[in-house]
């Protein structure tokens, strides 16, 4: 940990990167074992992420945004409010325009929406987890900029817990990529490869992000809600309605709630 603390801050973002990268590729090698995975499981998995998501915007992101704000001479909740709006806004600007399947909806299920090619959906779904993977990337670079920047209420204690948490949500997401890619048809060698390669664009954008910071910090406030803003597009998008798939509620309602507490601890005792 002695030697993590000392390297810039820009190496740290990217390993914190490639760790959450590393849990998308465990989750990912679950093909190795299963062929498919039980709708309950799979509807508590990701209320899971679900609750780490929406705790980390809070804790670790908005807070520290709305504490960095009181100091710049606006009204207090202007910069996390803007940041949030568009953070929301580009990642639903992003969901209108690429194609892409819907995190948890079986591929056979997909609408016109996926096309009729079996490789085609599979290629969407990749570029879904892909999608959301983009704001936690930068969530992670962010709060370790932040934290090197010295400013109050960011702490290097927070973003590794940011980045542990969000880790934590990608080993659903791994399993949710590589799973059904085997029940297409696919190897499972295969399978695998491509629900891991999904998490690779965390690693690049957590450097993106702490760089963005680093070189900019006034925008510090509005940067943090950002991705703040992203990630809760991508729970009340994605991950809330597919846990509630096939009425099965109850285990993604407790995963939710497990997922938040589990995030809110890391970062109050962590921070």
């Amino acid at each position: 940990m002695e030697w993590f603390i000392s390297q810039p801050v820009i190496l740290q973002a990217l390993l914190a990167g490639l760790f959450t990268w590393g849990v998308t590729a465990l989750g990912a090698a679950t093909v190795f074992l299963f062929k498919q995975v039980d709708r309950k499981i799979l509807n508590g998995m990701l209320g899971f992420a679900a609750g780490i998501m929406i705790a980390a915007s809070f804790w670790s992101l908005l807070a520290p945004a709305i504490e960095l704000s009181e100091n710049a001479g606006i009204a207090s909740w202007i910069p996390p409010a803007i940041g949030f709006a568009l953070g929301a806004l580009t990642l639903m600007l992003i969901d209108r325009l690429i194609p892409h399947l819907h995190l948890g909806v079986p591929i056979e299920e997909t609408t016109l929406e996926a096309g009729k090619n079996s490789k085609h959906r599979s290629i969407l779904l990749i570029t879904a987890i892909t999608l959301h993977n983009i704001p936690e990337g930068l969530a992670v670079g962010v709060a370790f900029g932040a934290a090197a920047s010295g400013i109050e209420g960011a702490t290097l204690a927070g973003a590794i817990a940011l980045a542990i948490g969000i880790g934590t949500q990608n080993f659903p997401e791994g399993a949710a990529i590589s799973i059904p890619l085997r029940r297409e048809g696919f190897t499972r060698m295969r399978s695998f490869m491509y629900g891991q390669f999904s998490g690779l664009v965390e690693p690049i954008a957590a450097v993106i992000g702490a760089a963005v910071v680093l070189v900019a910090q006034p925008i510090l406030p509005y940067a943090l809600s950002f991705a703040a803003g992203a990630m809760i597009f991508v729970v009340v998008e994605e991950l809330i309605p597919e846990s509630k798939r096939g009425g099965m509620t109850d285990l993604a309602t407790i995963g939710a709630l497990g997922g938040f507490l589990i995030m809110m601890i890391l970062d109050v005792a962590l921070g």
